[in-house]
């Protein structure tokens, strides 16, 4: 079985407060998750890949509170 090429990845950058998370599982696990963090913490990215079974995502996590828009 010969190797996928590799996707193009963005260049990632690393600010005060923000995390980067990675999540793997089932489709439904991954909307399961996102949804709990999306009420807890301010999501700045989120990019969902491998047909939903894993999720790019960056929280920030100096600032939890609600979103006025």
């Amino acid at each position: 079985m010969a190797a996928r090429a590799r996707r193009e990845r963005t260049e990632r950058t690393y600010l005060p407060r923000i995390a980067d998370v990675r999540i793997c599982g089932t489709e439904a696990t991954v909307k399961v998750v996102l949804e709990v963090l999306d009420r807890e913490f301010r999501t700045a990215s989120a990019r969902e890949y491998d047909d939903g079974q894993r999720a790019y995502l960056q929280l920030d996590t100096g600032c939890t509170d609600p979103d006025a828009d």
